[in-house]
């Protein structure tokens, strides 16, 4: 069962709002590779604002999704598609529904 995750708010610049959609659309690819990422969403909470859910099994693959290409390629366009740097929170996961 899933025990952390993280919760990324990401803020898109003016005008960027699509570039940052595919941005988190593209991600899919990634996270599919990350064997320590059973769950991962891209999300779009407002007109410009955009986030990223993703949940592990332990402590170990949240390091590991913090330390691996998602968040490089995410930290490496931050400065050209976001308003602000993201808004990176740990948290713990309380219970889950997971189905196939």
């Amino acid at each position: 069962m899933v025990q952390v995750a993280l919760f990324v708010r990401l803020q898109a610049k003016p005008g960027r709002e699509a570039d940052v959609a595919k941005f988190l659309e593209s991600g899919l690819a990634l996270a599919n590779q990350e064997v320590t990422t059973p769950i991962w969403f891209a999300l779009r909470l407002g007109p410009a604002t955009f986030g990223i859910f993703d949940a592990f099994v332990g402590e170990e693959g949240r390091k590991a999704h913090l330390a691996g290409p998602i968040a490089a390629a995410l930290m490496a366009k931050a400065p050209e598609l976001l308003a602000e740097a993201p808004q990176i929170e740990q948290v713990d996961v309380l219970a889950a529904k997971i189905s196939s």
